[in-house]
């Protein structure tokens, strides 16, 4: 509303400079995409985030099987564990443990995993997910985290779009700028010699 409303301010003002007006101009277009256009990003952003996010749980949900791992023992060698399906957040508070799985084609498996058990003991049981060849490998994206993801990603596209505009804005401000400081020079260059004299008009 300020751009509109500085743009019809400047038209008729006989101290407008063409520098005010397309000032004016380019504060109007960039409200404009702010309120019009990022939103659009935002969304077609989002929606296409979305779409990929959707196909790749659907092809984690076909290519990994949960299957019952047994706890053989806790694990006594320092290393690496299998990554278990369980939650990363809160991966400093799991136990890594020997464990042995059955594999989709029916074989059975064994390794070091980590395990969200509290206190895992030999028997114990719990869930793992495994590929085709049987490894171990993380749970499948949720759905309502796969569009909390697409969220995100729209949002993040519509502020960058924003931000983009905003950049250019102030790009051109600083250009229009530098033309009235560069117009002002010429100017003063022009009467300067004659300033203050006498008889010279000034």
């Amino acid at each position: 509303m300020r751009a509109a409303a500085g743009i019809w301010r400047w038209r008729h003002n006989p101290l407008r400079r063409a520098t005010d007006l397309a000032e004016a101009w380019v504060a109007l277009v960039a409200a404009l995409l702010l309120v019009t256009a990022a939103p659009v990003v935002g969304w077609i952003a989002g929606t296409l985030a979305d779409e990929s996010l959707r196909q790749s749980v659907r092809i984690q949900r076909q290519q990994r099987h949960p299957t019952t791992a047994t706890v053989l023992a806790p694990a006594t060698v320092a290393g690496p564990a299998a990554f278990d399906p369980g939650s990363t957040a809160a991966s400093e508070q799991r136990r890594a443990v020997s464990a042995e799985w059955t594999a989709p084609d029916g074989t059975r498996r064994t390794g070091r995993v980590t395990t969200g058990l509290w206190s895992p003991r030999k028997g114990a049981t719990f869930t793992v997910w495994t590929d085709g060849s049987g490894r171990i490998v993380p749970r499948p994206m949720d759905p309502g985290t796969a569009r909390a993801h697409a969220a995100l990603a729209g949002i993040g596209a519509a502020l960058a779009f924003g931000l983009l505009v905003e950049c250019l804005r102030r790009i051109v401000l600083w250009r229009l700028v530098r033309r009235r400081f560069a117009d002002l020079d010429r100017a003063w260059a022009a009467v300067g010699p004659d300033w203050g004299r006498a008889g010279a008009g000034s």
